[in-house]
């Protein structure tokens, strides 16, 4: 049997990020997990003379809604193939006026607003209560923020994210209630940030506001939300680019050792 291709570097995106002549000598990797298959076979190539393997989280022609992403089933595939960091394109809407449609806010903290996911590795027998006070690696959310200020995109540097289950978006009442909590509003960070905790990788989510919900009397359509997918994918991919050579080998953050002390 061929021996897996190893990455440092996990990317997952919806099919929007990934062009295929962003990544050079691409291997395509299926793996089979405890958890049933993956979303889409995952490829594993160079990207800026970087190891990345890529993972489409709804799977080509964009298949699976977000309640049915197999989450627990992708990373734990990213995991054998050695990836040591994630980093997380997606789409979200603004609970604040000042994150425009176009801006991207490198999250760091959520708040889970979901309903029926598995959220843990840790079914039983084993008792693991992971932390997930500070559920973001600070050092990926630094580098990425200073790879923005050079290319002179517009991002911040913290906010929260708020994850609904989807696939229906806000009412105006819960729209106009999750604005007291949180900055943006998703439905993929839950429970990837938190899986990704328990294997101990460091998680990055790259959040671009596509429009502003519901709380602003504009009712969210898909069509308002492609008008702006393609600016914020492009930007994205620009961003990831820049950053992505500087990341050190070396890991020294806290993500490495999320579970010391975790286990009952």
């Amino acid at each position: 049997m061929a021996a897996l291709p190893k990455a440092r570097i996990g990317l997952i995106g919806g099919t929007g990020v990934y062009d295929p002549g962003l990544f050079k000598n691409v291997k395509r990797v299926s793996l089979h997990t405890p958890y049933g298959p993956t979303s889409d076979d995952i490829e594993v190539g160079k990207l800026e003379g970087t190891s990345v393997a890529f993972l489409s989280r709804h799977g080509r022609g964009h298949r699976l809604p977000p309640h049915k992403v197999p989450f627990r089933a992708n990373i734990w595939a990213l995991k054998q193939l050695g990836v040591e960091r994630i980093i997380s394109p997606c789409a979200v809407g603004s609970l604040k006026q000042e994150i425009k449609p176009g801006d991207i806010v490198l999250v760091d903290q959520f708040i889970d607003w979901t309903k029926n996911r598995p959220l843990t590795f840790y079914d039983g027998p084993k008792t693991v209560h992971i932390s997930a006070a500070d559920p973001f690696c600070a050092q990926l959310i630094k580098l990425f923020h200073g790879a923005a200020k050079r290319l002179k995109l517009k991002a911040r540097a913290g906010g929260t994210y708020l994850c609904i289950e989807g696939p229906r978006f806000s009412t105006r009442a819960e729209s106009r209630m999750f604005r007291q909590w949180a900055d943006v509003i998703g439905m993929t960070l839950v429970p990837e940030a938190q899986l990704a905790r328990e294997m101990e990788m460091c998680y990055l989510s790259l959040a671009t506001s596509t429009d502003y919900d519901v709380w602003a009397n504009k009712p969210v359509t898909a069509e308002v939300i492609l008008r702006v997918l393609d600016m914020n994918v492009a930007n994205s991919r620009s961003l990831i680019a820049e950053a992505l050579p500087k990341i050190p080998a070396r890991r020294t953050c806290a993500c490495r050792k999320a579970l010391a002390g975790a286990e009952l």
